[in-house]
């Protein structure tokens, strides 16, 4: 139902994780998901704790599905010392190729606990379906 788009993001994502970079609007973070078919849909969750809901951006341009968000840091006064920052902060992004198989124009989106849900219908078209034989049978006569 999706392809990757970049086969060396894992890579990108583990160098990251070991060197402490965060994304940025260029070079963005990737976010952890999973993918499945539940019944007539296919669901997409995305983890991305910390996020408020307004920094998170999803657009859909043919079959290519993007999902940005950006973590900002929660400290906004100057007299707070920073002790210890282990999470992750930056630019978190995603882009998955669609099959044509699934209603890109009807997709949901759900952000509950810190995972965002997007649910995409199966085309009807797509949908197993049968075929009803039209037309009347002519049985002709052989005369001999």
């Amino acid at each position: 139902m999706l392809m990757r788009t970049d086969p060396f993001r894992e890579l990108d994502r583990l160098a990251q994780q070991l060197t402490g970079v965060t994304g940025t609007w260029s070079r963005p973070s990737a976010m952890p998901m999973d993918a499945y078919r539940e019944g007539e849909e296919y669901v997409i969750a995305l983890d991305l704790p910390g996020v408020a809901k307004d920094a998170i951006d999803i657009d859909v341009e043919r079959n290519m599905l993007t999902v940005k968000a950006e973590r900002r840091p929660v400290v906004k006064t100057d007299d707070v010392q920073m002790e210890l920052s282990e999470r992750p902060l930056g630019v978190f992004s995603r882009q998955l190729v669609l099959a044509d198989t699934l209603d890109t124009e009807r997709i949901t989106a759900d952000y509950e606990a810190g995972v965002l849900t997007l649910r995409i219908p199966i085309a009807e078209r797509a949908k197993p379906r049968k075929i009803a034989i039209g037309g009347k049978s002519e049985h002709k006569q052989i005369s001999g």
